[in-house]
């Protein structure tokens, strides 16, 4: 019953941002996201302990104007995922999107091993799956389910109407490997915390954070090229996309090189956030690590 109740209200309030102008919608999702700070104050001193360990300096007033930025961000981005369908192919591409390193991605391919898109909850990061389609790319993008299954169904969806598909994360290995093998592109979010067993601790802001190490193990194994992009918003409701060149990590699956590699992709996704703090996904609890050890 409860995840009818939270699937109508999804649906009631995809509604009204689908008939909405897309600029009205837009600034009726940055109010959400006013509302969604005064809602969950946890969430609030979560981002502002973050905060103030990773800029130790940056005074309270700077930290409390980042801190509404990233809830106007994950208001606007609730919107843009619940209208992601309605963006047109050519046309939405070349008027709200302005694309710095495209030729990247292309060079990646040449390679014919498919190319790891490593991204974070940065910006639109959702821009993906609509970019990179209508660009010609075929394109898979991982996931994790949502545990609401009509909800994940209902994204699903959206993820996929302009013709890229997704991988759930937990089992998806294999469907990973057999995109890289079709040249497709894959892209990843590196930028959670990452259970105990299944990580490798690394350098996040200065913290020591825990990280997959899968998807380096994985570029390193096959020679798959990495391939850092990053979606930031801009002022006027358009898009700058960054794509950075590619990566090819070092064939060392040691322990030491493992951690070395997964240092190295986690230190482009700290100098993505860096171009833009406040449109990083900061009230997410990345430093576990932290509370493990009782501090």
């Amino acid at each position: 019953m409860r995840y009818r109740l939270e699937y109508i209200l999804l649906i009631c309030i995809a509604a009204i941002v689908r008939l909405l102008p897309r600029n009205a919608a837009l600034c009726l999702g940055r109010k959400f996201g006013v509302i969604g700070r005064f809602l969950r104050p946890k969430r609030t001193n979560i981002a502002d302990n973050n905060l103030r360990n990773a800029f130790p300096e940056m005074p309270a007033a700077e930290r409390k104007r980042i801190i509404k930025q990233v809830f106007s961000n994950l208001g606007i981005g609730l919107v843009e995922m619940l209208r992601l369908d309605l963006l047109d192919g050519k046309r939405d591409l070349n008027k709200l999107f302005t694309i710095e390193g495209a030729e990247h991605i292309r060079e990646a391919l040449t390679m014919g091993r498919g190319c790891i898109l490593l991204t974070g909850h940065l910006g639109f990061w959702e821009a993906g799956n609509f970019v990179f389609p209508a660009l010609g790319l075929p394109t898979a993008i991982v996931t994790r389910p949502m545990k609401n299954p009509l909800v994940d169904d209902y994204f699903r969806r959206l993820r996929e109407s302009h013709g890229g598909y997704v991988i759930d994360r937990r089992k998806g290995a294999r469907r990973i490997f057999k995109a890289l093998q079709n040249n497709h592109l894959v892209g990843i979010l590196m930028d959670q915390h990452t259970a105990r067993r299944q990580a490798v601790r690394v350098p996040f802001f200065g913290r020591p954070a825990y990280t997959t190490p899968v998807i380096a193990q994985m570029a390193m194994k096959y020679q798959v090229p990495v391939v850092p992009v990053f979606a930031y918003r801009n002022v006027d409701h358009t898009y700058r996309a960054m794509v950075s060149p590619p990566l090819l990590l070092d064939c060392d699956l040691s322990s030491e090189g493992i951690v070395a590699a997964t240092t190295l992709l986690t230190e482009k996704i700290e100098e993505g956030i860096l171009r833009d703090v406040g449109q990083w996904f900061w009230i997410h609890r990345r430093w576990k690590y932290m509370t493990d050890h009782g501090k």
